[in-house]
């Protein structure tokens, strides 16, 4: 535990929910971040995580409800007249005695339903262009924090690969100097972040109503998962936080776009989903099968199969063929997506506009 960097007044078992676990001296000469703290990893880092996840279920609710659904139902509700329900349903009481009866402008009677009164405020009752409003309003502020999610990961991770000294035209350097422990504090809590926003969204896919996506969705996620606990339990941290700035960068740019379409910003949204879509084949097509490729090829021949926790060399075949084996099925993953970006590019060029083909039917 961490109990050096939190106050004696919290109780000992909560210092792992709160700080970085396993803290350890700072190598003699580090090759990066070389003023940073230093530490190990170990099943303590679970209980980091846990606390990331309810931040991020808090601070998701937050900017939803108090910044983007109140700016999306401004934008879209400016300049129109909509009819609050609540003052067409008193107006509706008022004019009906105590009888039921409802009294028209030439003085005749009409016997009214008092229920069917009451039933103008069920979400039935609404206009199709006020559920349409409710509708762009909850998506606009579901993408909302994804853009604001995503922009936040990239700029972490791109802070955390710049100071590595790795690159990404030559992925060859992220195998040098196997294993690379401990770890700085900076890609220690990248990774816990990380593998908590992909749990969390998991959560998600299955509290929310489901997406035609929802399954693709779902594998792309348990992948990922998989993906950041392998690479950190074995100790390939430096491929882990390049393929994770790889893949932040064009998810920025996907919940703008559909941010624009919700507010019926018809040509952003296109301009926006042409550079998602252009982000999107230089980083999933072109930087990550440089990757794949430098673990097919490189990985073998600048490190040596040996089980040796001890030294926290934790590389042996069976390792190997899982890493290349779940990196292949992402990419397979992408390129049934690449397909509906596709399609979607179809209808921009064909001017249809980019639709949110994740959507679900509300008809």
């Amino acid at each position: 535990m961490n109990v050096q960097q939190m106050p004696q007044w919290i109780p000992s078992f909560l210092v792992p929910f709160f700080t970085l676990s396993y803290p350890t001296e700072r190598p003699v000469d580090p090759d990066s971040f070389p003023t940073s703290f230093y530490y190990k990893t170990g099943p303590l880092d679970a209980c980091f995580i846990i606390t990331c996840i309810a931040v991020m279920a808090v601070v998701r609710d937050a900017v939803r409800l108090g910044v983007f659904e109140p700016f999306a139902r401004w934008k879209l509700t400016r300049g129109k007249h909509v009819a609050p329900e609540k003052a067409v349903l008193k107006s509706e009481k008022q004019s009906l005695n105590g009888n039921g009866v409802h009294e028209k402008g030439n003085g005749a009677m009409q016997t009214v339903n008092v229920q069917d009164v009451t039933q103008l405020s069920s979400p039935s009752f609404k206009s199709k262009e006020e559920r349409r409003i409710h509708r762009s309003v909850l998506r606009f502020a579901e993408q909302g924090y994804s853009f604001v999610y995503y922009g936040f990961s990239w700029c972490f991770g791109m802070y955390v690969h710049m100071n590595l000294g790795t690159q990404v035209l030559n992925p060859t350097h992220v195998w040098l100097n196997y294993p690379n422990i401990p770890v700085p504090g900076e890609v220690k809590a990248f990774y816990l972040i990380q593998t908590a926003f992909y749990l969390h969204q998991v959560l998600i896919l299955n509290a929310e109503a489901r997406r035609k996506d929802h399954w693709q969705m779902m594998t792309h996620h348990i992948l990922t998962i998989a993906l950041v606990g392998t690479s950190y339990f074995y100790n390939f941290t430096r491929v882990g936080c390049m393929i994770m700035v790889i893949m932040d960068w064009c998810d920025i740019f996907l919940p703008l776009a559909k941010m624009f379409r919700y507010l019926e910003m018809s040509t952003l949204c296109d301009a926006t989903f042409v550079f998602f879509m252009l982000s999107w084949f230089a980083t999933r097509h072109v930087l990550f099968v440089y990757i794949i490729r430098s673990t097919y090829y490189d990985m073998t021949r600048l490190i040596k199969f040996d089980w040796a926790p001890e030294r926290g060399h934790r590389f042996v075949y069976s390792t190997y063929v899982s890493f290349v084996s779940m990196l292949v099925a992402l990419q397979v993953l992408q390129m049934l997506w690449t397909w509906r970006i596709c399609r979607t590019a179809w209808r921009v060029v064909a001017g249809k506009g980019a639709e949110d083909e994740r959507s679900d039917d509300e008809e």
